[in-house]
């Protein structure tokens, strides 16, 4: 069974063959990296901001969790005999407790961003292909190829933060995204 990329491969390859052949003239072609594409546009920062400070309190908790699992660890460790039996168990089950409240946490959070992702990317991906087939027209490409099934293009074909631009310009969001805010991942 030929592989999805391989497949992609293929297509590609065919795509640039057929266009050779088809006219001697001078073929323009451009990549992009459609994930950093994305991942860049001022919508993605600012929901990725949105989630941010949405989950802040439920990352704090974990947080605290954390040092107060170390903690417990660290009693274990040092008190040695001069804790009772009974401190002992006391100290486990806290610890044991504690490490169940940390990992559904944990999940929650990653839950959360999943189904984040899952609201913000598949209708930025579908807008930014939008995008790169009107900067295709506006800049007359022939073709537009995605750089995971490139093996080599010179620098000046990349127009990833072109087509960020001109997503943030077609789709723009209001108080924009924080300055240095990371993409959603």
């Amino acid at each position: 069974m030929v592989s999805k990329l391989g497949l992609r491969s293929v297509f590609v390859c065919s795509a640039l063959l057929a266009l050779a052949q088809a006219a001697p003239a001078q073929v323009k072609i451009a990549v992009v990296n459609l994930q950093q594409a994305v991942a860049g546009t001022a919508e993605v920062k600012k929901a990725d901001a949105d989630l941010q400070a949405r989950l802040k309190p439920q990352q704090d908790r974990a947080q605290k969790l954390q040092a107060d699992l170390a903690s417990i660890q660290q009693q274990l460790q040092s008190g040695g005999s001069r804790l009772t039996e009974q401190q002992q168990a006391d100290l486990n089950d806290q610890g044991q407790k504690e490490q169940r409240e940390y990992q559904r946490i944990m999940q929650d959070l990653q839950d959360a961003a999943d189904s984040a992702r899952q609201d913000v990317l598949p209708k930025a991906s579908q807008r930014m292909a939008e995008v790169l087939k009107k900067l295709a027209a506006e800049k007359g490409y022939d073709l537009v190829v995605e750089s995971s099934v490139t093996y080599f293009s010179k620098i000046g074909m990349d127009i990833t933060a072109e087509a960020t631009a001109a997503y943030d310009k077609t789709y723009p969001v209001a108080g924009g995204a924080p300055p240095g805010a990371n993409p959603a991942k």
